[in-house]
């Protein structure tokens, strides 16, 4: 039977998602809580394959608002929910699908596309690259301490409700504050502040409720986290886990503190964090490195739909006039040569028949992007070729960033 690709309706949403579920493993919920995906979902930017009446692939596509170097918060397709049914893999189904959404990014003008991916090696051939890293860890807090800089007695830490509304609005001001320091960030749509409180019973794999406690400075709120507690026992006594969610400050005196409170919470002896830039201060603040069990891994994903738009929506950290001759087989309308001139007030990206300095493909601008690659580093893998002398260490200075980008949150 044919394959019919095609937007879904809102009667056909439950189907959609049905198809979706059953793709990552068939448990309803495996892929977020239903009733927020269902109130965030952009349904007129999905798209579904069916056989017949079965959906058998589905890809979404949320309007997001990016940050990038140099502050800028560009229009940004954020992919999601990406499946294939397992009895029609290997049939085109997710090229057809990466096809019709990468050609409607275009049409609606979002000079980006970004994705979290299940497995990594599936979106390279179609132009990704990893634009930013997470940081993970265990830190062993019987052992470890926190080595805060002075100024906490300022500090107040108070226990509230993760989901008060005024409690939420105070938290998402500090978020959308650090969304204009930070690239890789996602500015956050009204309904999206229900993200980081979704989930908040207790009971679920032993976890307690969402736990939130705000820091204040003369009544102001300048800082927050939410965790959970697993709590558990040996014989030898009480050896729980707070699993950190989420911590944002608006100054360095209230981070150590809500970091010092996570450590000291009674009964336990480990703060797991998931998900942390990979610059994150509390590296510089812990009494014992070692002790924390640090891992980086592959967190966002990206690629440029217009280059051109692309590239002269971020800052550069050094002046930099560069010509790249990019491939993207994918895209092709992003292929040849272009001239990059910019610095850290703008930037200019236009076709240009002169000779090139870097030869590379679109993947590694992806990689390079948001700063958290080096172009030299590429080079050294033999991933870009230089061309010009001493054109590649000064375009990977310029598309650097002094701070690591991050993701905070999946979608």
């Amino acid at each position: 039977m044919t394959l019919d690709l095609r937007v879904p309706s809102r009667s056909e949403y439950a189907s959609w998602q049905g198809a979706l579920e059953l793709a990552f493993g068939g448990v309803e919920g495996s892929v977020g809580d239903p009733d927020l995906l269902r109130d965030l979902a952009e349904i007129e930017r999905a798209i579904g394959v069916w056989d017949g009446d079965e959906c058998v692939g589905t890809a979404g596509a949320y309007s997001f608002r990016l940050s990038v170097p140099g502050g800028a918060q560009v229009p940004t397709a954020g992919v999601t929910r990406v499946s294939v049914a397992p009895t029609h893999r290997r049939r085109g189904v997710l090229t057809s699908m990466m096809r019709r959404q990468l050609d409607d990014v275009r049409s609606w003008g979002e000079p980006l596309a970004v994705l979290t991916a299940s497995e990594p090696m599936i979106y390279g051939r179609y132009g990704y690259g990893v634009a930013s890293h997470a940081l993970t860890a265990e830190i062993d807090t019987s052992r470890v301490r926190i080595q805060a800089p002075g100024g906490g007695d300022g500090i107040r830490l108070r226990r509230v409700r993760a989901d008060d509304p005024e409690v939420r609005e105070a938290c998402e001001a500090l978020y959308a504050a650090e969304v204009a320091r930070r690239p890789g960030m996602l500015g956050r749509r009204p309904g999206w502040e229900r993200l980081p409180v979704v989930g908040t019973g207790a009971g679920r794999d032993g976890l307690s409720p969402l736990q939130c406690v705000l820091a204040e400075r003369d009544g102001e709120v300048v800082g927050f986290t939410l965790f959970h507690n697993r709590p558990e026992w040996d014989m030898a006594g009480p050896k729980g886990a707070i699993e950190l969610k989420d911590l944002h400050a608006a100054d360095p005196v209230a981070y150590a503190e809500l970091w010092r409170f996570l450590f000291g919470i009674d009964l336990t002896s480990a703060v797991r964090v998931r998900s942390r830039p990979v610059d994150d201060p509390f590296r510089y603040l812990v009494s014992d490195l070692r002790r924390c069990a640090l891992r980086v891994r592959d967190d966002l994903y990206l690629r440029p739909v217009e280059l051109a738009l692309a590239l002269e929506a971020r800052t550069y950290r050094t002046p930099v006039d560069v010509v790249l001759e990019v491939t993207d087989a994918f895209c092709p309308w992003n292929e040849g040569r272009w001239r990059l001139s910019g610095d850290a007030k703008g930037a200019t990206c236009a076709r240009t028949a002169d000779a090139p300095d870097l030869v590379l493909s679109v993947n590694e601008l992806s990689a390079v992007y948001l700063g958290d690659t080096a172009l030299t580093a590429l080079a050294g893998a033999g991933r870009v070729r230089e061309v010009r002398a001493g054109a590649l260490d000064a375009a990977s200075v310029a598309f650097g960033s002094d701070v690591a980008p991050w993701l905070p949150h999946g979608f």
